[in-house]
């Protein structure tokens, strides 16, 4: 006889009488052809439960002294065991058993239930309630292979059954479970279907389901728990649809679906899902924890779901993980060794913890058709109230997470983004309070952070950027467009790793409040675009434009303000120049000496260098910073210089009258520093005097033949003005200022060279006088101003 107990009249187990069959060897219950003497048949297994007369289960009358117990070991149950709508408070625990038919205990009310070592075909749990555990554990649950298809049991269309016909090899649909149901080291196989089925299960305990195997759909959408769902070390097997289709699924505890570390190292086992785990409308009150998982989706197999078979572009055709409008208490663990082929996407979820990436690998296959979908990370729109950990984060594929909100931080160190030529991560208009920082890593594609608010800093430093998206308008590296830091945003070097950008950096518009730091950083630029730095409108206390080598391309700082610059001639030395146009600065980190000539001009020499031109705004705010600091004098070598390069500039235009505009300019800048060295017109004067007295002291005219009185070495042109004595030093004075008459240039008679060397020195007289006049109304308007 098999291993089974009757019940005694206080509902405890009564012995076997003694002089009972031999010992036997083990029932093998996984044994396809079971030795016939194990057989037990269902119907006598019932017997002691049906009640007299009536053919039917009898109902529990009376609570017993001890908890009843229906004990069934070493069994071969053939026949059907029928308790459909029992009401009867028994444990009924098999071990060891193999039955022919599913067990039926749809609508049953029991004390419990426990299959341990068993092989079933199947089992019918519906609407069950049970007031302890139901454990299958160790079992084998297997439908037949001969049986009816039916693809409903999938996510694709039924065709051959009519929907919502129950078909799963393990049905607790409906059921509730006063208790926890377990499921450890059980093995459920029904690949054309679902493997468990539990729509609207209740459990007021856990779901343990510790190295599940499951070939087959597991479907518990609305399911409800008071604690854990641990799913550790399982296998879900269904590869041309849902693995896990948690839908709506309420968790009091934590859903668990990491390494299962029981046993030997060598025998620890991960959690592995064949197919979506469709988890959208998830809510748990714990933690989620993937660490060191394997979720897999066919990435070239036909796409599961007929409504994602559409060109709109949020759509993720093959996701590994779907949780869109998840809400966790605490955090999700993404990490430690996660391994995902497929989309993991969380679109408007809320996370109360922190969102750990670290350690993970995320690969989806790169699309080759418009509107591209190959994200490998989809989080748009969503809230996490601690961190983003994804240190050694390693991702093939568009990783997103545009409009998210972080209460914490973003750490992203020494990780490898790779999805060249195309957005790498994109975080558009993402507001995290504390730092973003993406270090030492390694991004092929663009890292696209336009739009972003950072409470503290954003740190790049150390990281390698190449690759970038080429478009029509733009091919970034780093965009950083409209960016708002609180602090500082680092793109600098680290421990002798430089930050490295091949398609160069967007600052158009950033607001930083404290530092924008490039000190040490490589910039190249596409050969589209030859961009390798737009600063353009950004503002910062401090500018620090140091890179390691002269930037590949064109520097653009045009409207940008900072109130201390700190550079270094690489930048002023980029191979496409820099755009300084309405650049403001307030000082120079290293300010310049009162006596350090020669720094203003290499100053002056790398303007003049990088603009490849002459722009006169970059001249003036650098004029406008030394007069600020107080350094006068060197402002006003600046501006000279400015009007040298202005005079060279319009020369370059003019063709036929560049020779007098340069010489023009060169008299300017000899005789009066084009109005900004005014002493040098006195100077001017002073020698014009002293060659003009030789002059006109040395000569003497012919007064008789010319009609003229003569009054001495020269002739007066009015014979009344005989109070005149002539004096070749009062004469020169006379020509040399213009504005007061004196009472000689025009009394005394000059011809030949002698006339026209007084023209030139009343020319020059009325240059050098409007000169100083300039000079003096400009020291007058700073002194009042």
């Amino acid at each position: 006889m098999p291993g089974f107990r009757p019940f005694g009249r206080d509902g405890v187990a009564e012995d076997e009488p003694d002089g009972g069959e031999p010992e036997r060897p083990p029932f093998d219950p996984f044994d396809p052809e079971p030795d016939s003497a194990y057989e037990l048949k269902a119907a006598d297994l019932l017997r002691p439960f049906v009640e007299p007369g009536s053919g039917g289960l009898r109902r529990w009358r009376k609570q017993a002294t001890n908890a009843p117990i229906v004990q069934v070991e070493d069994a071969y149950i053939t026949g059907k065991l029928d308790l459909r709508a029992a009401e009867l408070r028994y444990l009924f625990r098999f071990e060891r058993c193999r039955f022919e038919q599913p067990p039926d205990v749809r609508e049953a009310n029991l004390l419990g239930l426990v299959f341990r070592r068993c092989w079933l075909p199947g089992l019918k749990a519906r609407n069950m309630r049970s007031h302890n555990d139901v454990r299958l554990i160790r079992c084998v649950v297997e439908v037949e292979t001969g049986g009816r298809a039916d693809n409903e049991t999938t996510v694709r269309r039924a065709t051959e059954a009519d929907r919502g016909v129950p078909d799963a090899a393990v049905n607790f649909t409906d059921a509730v479970i006063d208790g926890s149901m377990v499921l450890t080291r059980t093995k459920i196989r029904h690949p054309r279907g679902k493997a468990l089925q539990g729509d609207r299960l209740v459990i007021t305990g856990a779901l343990l389901a510790y190295r599940l195997e499951a070939s087959g759909e597991v479907r518990l959408p609305g399911l409800r728990t008071g604690g854990n769902v641990n799913l550790s070390g399982a296998t879900l097997d269904n590869p041309d649809g849902f693995a896990l289709n948690g839908n709506g699924t309420h968790i009091g505890g934590s859903l668990l679906c990491e390494v299962d570390n029981f046993g030997l190292p060598t025998e620890r086992t991960r959690f592995t899902a064949r197919g979506l785990l469709f988890l959208p409308s998830l809510k748990v009150d714990g933690d989620i924890v993937l660490r060191g998982a394997e979720l897999v989706v066919d990435q070239n197999g036909e796409i599961v779901v007929d409504a994602w078979k559409t060109g709109d572009w949020y759509v993720d055709p093959r996701p590994a993980l779907i949780a869109d409008r998840l809400q966790v208490e605490g955090n999700v663990e993404l990490s430690d060794q996660l391994d995902v082929t497929g989309t993991l996407r969380m679109v408007n979820a809320r996370i109360g913890g922190s969102l750990r990436l670290a350690g993970a690998r995320l690969h989806v296959s790169r699309d080759d058709t418009p509107p591209y979908r190959d994200r490998a990370l989809h989080l748009d729109g969503s809230e996490i109230g601690g961190d983003i950990d994804a240190s050694k984060l390693w991702a093939a594929g568009h990783v997103r997470f545009a409009d998210v909100s972080v209460r914490g931080n973003v750490i992203v160190a020494d990780a490898t983004f790779f999805h060249p030529e195309r957005d790498a991560v994109s975080a558009r208009r993402t507001r995290v309070s504390g730092n973003l920082t993406i270090t030492d890593s390694s991004v092929s594609g663009t890292l696209r952070l336009q739009g972003v608010e950072v409470g503290g800093s954003i740190e790049l430093y150390g990281t390698d950027l190449v690759l970038p998206e080429i478009a029509e308008s733009s091919s970034w590296s780093v965009d950083l467009r409209s960016v708002k830091v609180a602090r500082n945003l680092l793109l600098s070097a680290n421990r002798g790793r430089p930050f490295h950008a091949d398609g160069g950096v967007a600052l158009d518009g950033a607001v930083i409040a404290r530092r924008i730091d490039l000190n040490g950083a490589e910039l190249r630029s596409t050969p589209k675009h030859g961009i390798a730095l737009d600063a353009g409108d950004a503002t910062a206390d401090d500018f620090v434009l140091a890179p390691a080598h002269p930037p590949e391309g064109r520097v653009v700082l045009t409207g940008a303000q900072c109130g201390t610059l700190d550079d270094n001639p690489a930048l002023w030395h980029a191979t496409g120049g820099v755009e300084l146009e309405d650049f403001r600065y307030g000082a120079l980190e290293t300010p310049i000496e009162l006596r350090d000539d020669r720094a203003v001009h290499r100053r002056i020499a790398m303007l003049r260098d990088a603009m490849g031109g002459y722009r006169p705004g970059p001249y003036d705010q650098l004029a406008a910073m030394l007069r600020a600091s107080g350094n006068e004098e060197h402002a006003y070598t600046v501006l000279m210089r400015k009007q040298q390069f202005r005079y060279e500039s319009l020369a370059s235009g003019y063709r036929v009258l560049g020779f007098g505009v340069r010489l023009w300019s060169w008299l300017q800048r000899w005789m009066v520093g084009y109005g900004y060295r005014p002493v040098r017109a006195l100077g001017w004067l002073a020698m014009l005097l002293v060659a003009g007295s030789i002059w006109f002291g040395s000569g003497s005219d012919d007064c008789a033949s010319l009609g003229l009185a003569d009054l001495g070495e020269r002739c007066a042109v009015n014979a009344d003005d005989t109070g005149l004595d002539w004096n070749p030093v009062l004469y020169t004075v006379d020509l040399l200022v213009p504005i007061v008459d004196f009472g000689n240039k025009g009394r005394w008679y000059m011809d030949g060279a002698d006339k026209w060397v007084a023209t030139g020195f009343t020319a020059m007289g009325w240059v050098l006088a409007t000169t100083v006049a300039a000079g003096v109304t400009r020291t007058l308007k700073r002194n009042g101003g």
